[in-house]
């Protein structure tokens, strides 16, 4: 078993975390005494819950193989033997003997976007197997028709779409406004790629939006067009936003979407969610709705920065605590677009671009490199957390640069590099150095595995989330599944981290696999740091908030091909089961 401490770019201890390097170690582990909160223990202080069981799964290195939990209203009060545990035993003690299954603290989303992910249960869903059914643009044509039908949608009334994705498609290409107008001429239709990178609109929704030969490309995105110069009705990165965003959905609907959209996050066992890429006006708005109602698992908001004034971004600042589950937790960018969609910026060439690219295609920035580089610094020096999306080599070397030319010694940042897919060796050492943590998009393998093989190559295909290296430099990390882009199933999420093979069978850069203990530290105590909140979260631990989950089996005793098919049983947020799957 191997201890790595994790280093402050000054050579400073910030958090000591033990990586389990390999199934084997686990052979080793032995029960440790138990740990009680002193203050829980004599009458009348019986615990709320109290679990019991062999496998639990605690990720604390001073306590791997414990026999029983305590959870008194939202804290863990007990973490020991089962003779210990019976202290906490009272006439209303909920008692859960976990026999086969396992108890794991809490799943963390380490990257997403929870109101998108709300928001699409009412869009048209044009999502490829395994999410979704379409399989060439006959399909998405059928399906917007349907929607059209089945809904009476009036003509003029714009209608949504999201999940498409032109890799998978039979005919290997987005669908164009020409096939959008075979669904309907009398409604505007905007679909947007399953990147979130691209959208595709038809006739009516293009001259709707005054969209002509002669619209030029806006900064960071693209008009793409047909040989007259007309649009085809592709849009790529900020060129988007020429389209208006949304069907008139109502807020009271929306509202209703959230709520639904926590329930189905607490059914992947995630207890802690990100939203990202928000106004300042909507996290306002979240904040207000959970203080009315509490969120029953806890939710961190990012604004989004690209758009901000200066004057705007200075004035920011974060909330380190929860208030009714919620908090906003710092600031997003956003430098470049995705290797799924083809506009991920690179250094060197695609192997394949886009539709009519030239051979040396490397993609573009989608946010301004200088104007970048003016802020991270002052954000940095306020102590404001900030995500940074980055997939192509080019976007990350230009936010490593960013943080590069702050003097040093810098402080415990912890700015998080989001997806960072296409990052090369030298990219992690400088990584390490500068004390950024990256959060990888670790369901590409299986997602986009072969695409990418046809976009970059073998050699840079099989480096995409590159776990194994980053944990020999001993770098802290996540994985996410960014949902909606992937719906944020955790057990699929750790399976292709850990088996990383594509729709084809192929094992995309085997070498860079991660073992399961790898995985889930990531979701979990890799998470929590990330967070800055180590110190209540990411581990069964006393004192910390009982955010657990009971699986099906133990995925560190499980085969690892099987780790998808791994049930969540029921999930407890603040100690209170927020959900319990159905019994059959």
């Amino acid at each position: 078993m191997k201890n790595y401490k994790i280093m402050n770019v000054n050579g400073s201890v910030s958090i000591g975390i033990r990586y389990l390097v390999s199934a084997a170690s686990m052979s080793l582990l032995v029960a440790c005494g138990p740990v009680v909160d002193e203050e829980a223990v004599g009458v009348g202080n019986a615990a709320s819950i109290i679990f019991k069981g062999s496998h639990i799964v605690t990720m604390d290195e001073n306590n791997l193989a414990p026999e029983a939990v305590a959870v008194r209203d939202e804290k863990i009060i007990f973490v020991g033997s089962e003779e210990g545990v019976k202290n906490f035993q009272g006439p209303d003690t909920r008692l859960v003997e976990l026999g086969d299954r396992a108890l794991l603290p809490g799943f963390i989303d380490a990257h997403g976007h929870f109101s998108s992910m709300a928001r699409a249960a009412d869009l048209v869903d044009l999502s490829s197997p395994p999410v979704g059914v379409v399989e060439e643009i006959d399909d998405i044509v059928r399906l917007l028709r349907l929607s059209i039908e089945n809904e009476r949608i009036p003509a003029g009334q714009q209608v949504d779409g999201f999940g498409y994705d032109d890799s998978l498609l039979e005919e290997g290409r987005h669908p164009t406004r020409n096939d959008l107008d075979r669904a309907s001429t009398e409604h505007p239709i905007v679909i947007r790629h399953v990147s979130g990178h691209l959208l595709a609109a038809n006739s009516l929704a293009l001259s709707s939006a005054g969209v002509t030969a002669t619209t030029p490309d806006p900064a960071g995105g693209v008009v793409r067009r047909n040989p007259d110069g007309s649009p085809n009705g592709v849009m790529e990165e900020t060129a988007m936003g020429l389209l208006p965003a949304g069907n008139g959905m109502t807020d009271e609907r929306f509202a209703e979407l959230r709520r639904e959209a926590l329930t189905l996050y607490a059914s992947y066992g995630i207890t802690t969610i990100q939203d990202s890429n928000l106004s300042l006006e909507y996290i306002d708005l979240m904040r207000k709705e959970s203080a009315e109602q509490s969120y029953p698992i806890d939710l961190v908001a990012y604004a989004m920065g690209n758009g901000m004034t200066d004057d705007v971004l200075d004035g920011l600042s974060h909330e380190g605590t929860y208030s009714s589950g919620f908090r906003m937790g710092g600031v997003k960018f956003i430098l470049d677009g995705s290797p799924q969609g083809r506009t991920a910026w690179m250094t060197e060439p695609y192997d394949e671009g886009p539709p009519g690219a030239a051979a040396d295609y490397v993609a573009y920035p989608s946010y301004p490199p200088e104007t970048y580089k003016q802020r991270i610094p002052k954000l940095i020096d306020r102590g404001m957390p900030v995500l940074v999306h980055v997939n192509g080599d080019a976007a990350i070397d230009l936010m490593l640069d960013g943080i590069d030319a702050i003097p040093k010694p810098l402080p415990d940042h912890r700015t998080v590099a989001i997806h960072a897919q296409l990052a090369r060796e030298d990219q992690l050492d400088r990584i390490k150095a500068l004390g950024v943590v990256p959060s990888y998009y670790a369901v590409h393998p299986f997602f986009w595995g072969d695409w990418h093989r046809l976009s970059f190559g073998e050699a840079r295909a099989s480096f995409i989330s590159p776990i194994a290296s980053t944990v020999e430099r001993e770098i802290p990390f996540t994985i996410h599944n960014d949902s909606p882009i992937v719906p944020p199933d955790i057990m699929r999420l750790l399976s292709i981290a850990v088996n990383r093979e594509t729709r084809s069978g192929y094992i995309l850069g085997p070498d860079q696999r991660a073992s399961v203990e790898q995985a889930l530290y990531s979701v979990t105590r890799g998470a929590a740091y990330q967070y800055f909140e180590e110190s209540r979260k990411g581990s069964i631990e006393v004192g910390k908030q009982a955010d657990l989950v009971i699986l099906a089996s133990n995925p560190l005793r499980s085969d690892p091909a099987l780790l998808a098919d791994i049930d969540i049983e029921e999930t407890f947020s603040r100690g209170r089961s927020v959900y319990s799957a159905p019994v059959d």
